[in-house]
C-alpha cells in the first residue's frame, strides 16, 4: 500500500486536536518530575539513614520500566481501593519515573557549586531551606539547565505510553485513525513529524533559556 500524502494531510487536523492534552501533560510531568526529583535530592542531603533511603528510591524508579509504573498505578492500585483517573495515572506516572533522573541531575548541579556558597549562608544566618531555596537552586539551574531540557524533551516523547491507558494523545488519536481505516504509515508518519517539530522548539527554548542564564551571570 501506498504512502497517500493527500490522506496524511486530511487527518493532520485530527491529530492536531490531541496535541493539547499531549502538550498538558508534557508540561504537568515535567513540571512534577522537577518537584519530587528535587525534594528527593534535597532529602538525600538531609541525613545519613535518610540519604541511605532516597539513594534506594531513585534507584528503585530509575530501574524501573515505566510502562511498568504506569499498569501499576492503573490497574493495581485499584485493587487496594485507589482508583485514579488516566489522566492523573499518566502524569503521576512519568513524573515519578523522571524525578528519579532529575534527581541525579540536581546532584550534580549542587556538587557543582562551591562550599563556600553554603558557608556564607550560614554566617549570614539563614535557615536550609531558605539557603536552598535562595541561594543554591538559582545557581542550580544556571549548571544543569541544558540536562533538564533534554529530560523535558524526553517526557514529551514519552507521553505515548500513555496511550496504553486510554489516554487521548496524539498517538493514541493517530491508532484510532489507523484502526478505522487501516492506514498505519499515514498516521504515524504525522505523529512522529509533529513530535519532531515539538522536540526540536523545546531544544531551542532550553538553549535560549541557558544563554540568558549565562548572561546574566557573567554581567
Amino acid at each position: 500500500m501506498d504512502f497517500n500524502h493527500a490522506f496524511a494531510i486530511e487527518i493532520v487536523p485530527t491529530i492536531l486536536q490531541a496535541l493539547h492534552t499531549t502538550l498538558l501533560v508534557a508540561v504537568l510531568s515535567s513540571i512534577g518530575a522537577a518537584a519530587i526529583g528535587f525534594t528527593l535530592e534535597v532529602t538525600r542531603r538531609s541525613g545519613r539513614l535518610a540519604g541511605y533511603a532516597m539513594r534506594f528510591v531513585i534507584d528503585f524508579i530509575r530501574s524501573t520500566p515505566v510502562l511498568a509504573q504506569l499498569y501499576f498505578l492503573f490497574f493495581v492500585l485499584p485493587f487496594y481501593g485507589i482508583t485514579l483517573p488516566a489522566m492523573v495515572v499518566g502524569v503521576l506516572g512519568l513524573s515519578i519515573y523522571y524525578s528519579g533522573y532529575l534527581a541525579e541531575v540536581f546532584k550534580a548541579g549542587i556538587d557543582a557549586i562551591h562550599r563556600g556558597q553554603w558557608d556564607a549562608a550560614k554566617a549570614l544566618g539563614l535557615s536550609g531551606f531558605d539557603t536552598i531555596i535562595f541561594v543554591i537552586a538559582p545557581q542550580m539551574l544556571r549548571n544543569i539547565a541544558a540536562p533538564m531540557g533534554n529530560y523535558f524533551v524526553s517526557v514529551l516523547k514519552a507521553t505515548p505510553y500513555l496511550a496504553v491507558i486510554a489516554v487521548p494523545e496524539m498517538l493514541g488519536s493517530g491508532f484510532d485513525i489507523a484502526s478505522d481505516t487501516f492506514r498505519y504509515a499515514e498516521p504515524l508518519v504525522v505523529v512522529g513529524i509533529i513530535f519532531l517539530f515539538l522536540a526540536i522548539s523545546i531544544a531551542q527554548l532550553v538553549r535560549l533559556l541557558e544563554t540568558r542564564l549565562n548572561a546574566a551571570h557573567n554581567r
